[in-house]
């Protein structure tokens, strides 16, 4: 299998390195190129056409934003893993509108960003569980509200998750990708995508984790879902 190709956009040197070094460990992932700016970004996208771009937001010249939301336009295929200190809503949620596959903290353990980038290769979103912590508390919300109690409703309504699709929900919070959540569950990968997309054309949603932040606010799923809970 090729390894990952990925582009580092980070304006601090150490931090660069440091990324660096950590993913060069990895035979899986590999670095194809760096910028310290949003503009050498969204030039270098346009002449290495990494598979993923770890990118941070505050940057010389174009920001992280601008120049994500300059590359998702001309390369929808890239995914782009936002990697940074900020936490605010409206950066989140910004990112979050032009299609960003993830968006994780600096905070993260080496690790999690490993995994982090191995997710998002796989076509899975990542969200730092702090990050959702912070869009529900900005909502004015310090937890999920309380699931509504069952009873027989003349009329389902539309985005009632059944129980199945919540318990894939619930392992979509904790990072696990098809094939997992299918030996989790004792199903196939194929019936578990299955279930995904009707969650997501219940919630109106385009990605897992949209889906995953609709349940939380929907009190389907608790903060202790999440990796880090």
């Amino acid at each position: 299998m090729k390894p990952v190709r990925l582009l580092l956009v980070e304006d601090h040197a150490v931090f660069r390195l440091g990324t660096r070094d950590l993913l060069a460990a990895h035979a899986d992932l590999r670095i194809v190129g760096e910028a310290a700016d949003g503009g050498t970004a969204v030039r270098l996208a346009d002449k290495l056409h990494p598979q993923i771009i770890l990118m941070d937001i505050a940057l010389p010249g174009l920001s992280g934003i601008e120049a994500t939301k300059q590359i998702k336009a001309r390369h929808p295929e890239i995914a782009v893993l936002i990697l940074t200190g900020y936490d605010d809503e409206e950066y989140v949620e910004a990112l979050l509108e032009v299609g960003v596959a993830g968006y994780l903290l600096k905070s993260a353990s080496p690790q999690e960003l490993v995994n982090a980038i191995r997710a998002v290769s796989s076509g899975e979103s990542v969200l730092h569980p702090a990050v959702v912590r912070r869009l529900l508390t900005s909502r004015g919300r310090t937890s999920p509200p309380p699931p509504v109690p069952e009873s027989p409703p003349v009329e389902r309504q539309v985005d009632d998750l059944t129980p199945r699709e919540v318990e894939i929900l619930r392992l979509a919070a904790t990072g696990a990708n098809s094939k997992q959540m299918g030996r989790d569950l004792g199903i196939s990968a194929r019936t578990v995508q299955a279930h995904l997309y009707n969650i997501f054309s219940k919630l109106g949603v385009a990605s897992r984790t949209e889906a995953v932040l609709c349940g939380l606010k929907r009190g389907w799923l608790k903060l202790e879902d999440l990796p880090g809970g």
